[in-house]
């Protein structure tokens, strides 16, 4: 069985008393059926219920609301923890709790009251609708139209690579509300959309990695929202409601990344002293004993850039500089320690019999989710410049 990731001790007996709590439910549940439904692309219903009774839909919602109101240093550690394991479950309540963050940051009085409890039980799951076909990166580019109808809004376009697009009932949806708007991000609004009439799922999009969680195409033609659910209640300020929640966002992608990479470490590790060539483990193998050190050294250090991140999240400093390099780092380190892993197995890295050859599988999402990591490298360069005017 593997042990837990090592990290700083939580700041209260509650929380220590949730990750102890995380770390049973991986090993019983999460742990034996990862293989099986990541090669099938099953999506684990029976998971997410239990995830429901675990708070997870709730982690980061304030307890006025019904949630757990974890920190992000400590939500960090249980997404490194399950990722450790598998890393598709975190995407499930990540990408739900972004949706329920832009409604507890940005949401009126009236919004929060009604949306946030059932958003902190699971009762409504769903995500945030950001990238369209033509539009990842460059947000501002979106085509997804909101025109005002009396007391609605017409909603019509495409969003795609939609987390929990399928099985998801609720999204908040990204929209231009003024096309013409100068600069552009000041005609764009967001809102929360429930599927429904003029709201459907265009298809499940396949994937090399990242299986078993539904990113789907979401399809919105002439979908009615009432004006009440735009949120904030304003028009036009839809583009920070959506960056906002990015710094949590790329601190979660970077907690990932940890989890990929320690997993990778943990199962190099064991078939390391298990494999024996020449009369001996190859853990006694200069070569392998090299490649051990540097992905243990990328773990610890990419969970030291992570905690970081975290505690200036939950001090309510900016942030941004910080989830970008925890987020790149991060997220090399896991791809660069599952390529190491696959090494150290050798010709058995290729056998679906083996963990390793999906931590191979799911890391490279970490560098393109929540930004890529080029652009990480734009954004930590000009806010290092700009903190350090010379």
């Amino acid at each position: 069985m593997a042990t837990a990731p090592a990290d700083a001790r939580p700041s209260t007996d509650e929380e220590l008393q949730i990750l102890d709590a995380i770390d049973a439910w991986v090993e019983k549940e999460v742990r034996p059926i990862a293989r099986k439904f990541d090669q099938a692309d099953e999506y684990p219903h029976d998971l997410v219920e239990q995830m429901k009774e675990l708070g997870l839909f709730g982690a980061t919602i304030s307890p006025e609301y019904g949630g757990l109101g974890l920190s992000a240093s400590t939500y960090a550690r249980i997404v490194t923890r399950i990722a450790s394991v598998w890393m598709a479950p975190t995407g499930i309540f990540n990408s739900h709790l972004i949706m329920a963050q832009a409604v507890e940051r940005a949401g009126t009085p009236a919004q929060k009251a009604k949306w946030l409890p059932k958003f902190a039980t699971g009762e409504l799951r769903g995500g945030i609708g950001l990238t369209e076909p033509n539009a990842g990166t460059d947000l501002q580019g979106i085509r997804t139209l909101a025109v005002r109808d009396g007391a609605h809004f017409r909603i019509n376009g495409t969003k795609t690579w939609i987390t929990n697009g399928v099985y998801g009932t609720c999204f908040a949806v990204l929209t231009k509300t003024n096309p013409n708007a100068e600069p552009r991000y000041k005609g764009m609004s967001m809102f929360l959309c429930e599927k429904g009439a003029g709201f459907t799922v265009g298809k499940k999009l396949k994937k090399l990695g990242y299986r078993s969680i539904d990113s789907a195409e979401l399809v919105f033609d002439d979908h009615r929202v009432p004006a009440d659910q735009l949120i904030g209640g304003e028009e036009g300020h839809g583009f920070h409601h959506a960056v906002g929640g990015l710094e949590l966002g790329r601190i979660n992608v970077a907690a990932r990344g940890v989890g990929l990479a320690q997993g990778a470490l943990q199962e190099a590790l064991r078939y390391a002293q298990q494999r024996q060539t020449f009369g001996k483990p190859i853990a006694q193998h200069q070569a392998i004993q090299l490649k051990l050190a540097d992905m243990a050294t990328r773990t610890e250090a990419a969970r030291l850039l992570v905690e970081q991140a975290a505690r200036k999240y939950d001090t309510g400093e900016r942030c941004d500089l910080e989830a970008g390099m925890a987020k790149l780092f991060a997220s090399e380190a896991a791809v660069a320690n599952s390529l190491d892993g696959m090494r150290i197995f050798g010709g058995y890295s290729y056998s679906t019999d083996f963990d390793i050859e999906r931590y191979f599988r799911d890391s490279p999402l970490m560098c393109i989710g929540e930004g890529t990591n080029e652009m990480q490298r734009i954004i930590i360069a000009k806010q290092l410049v700009a903190r350090n005017p010379a």
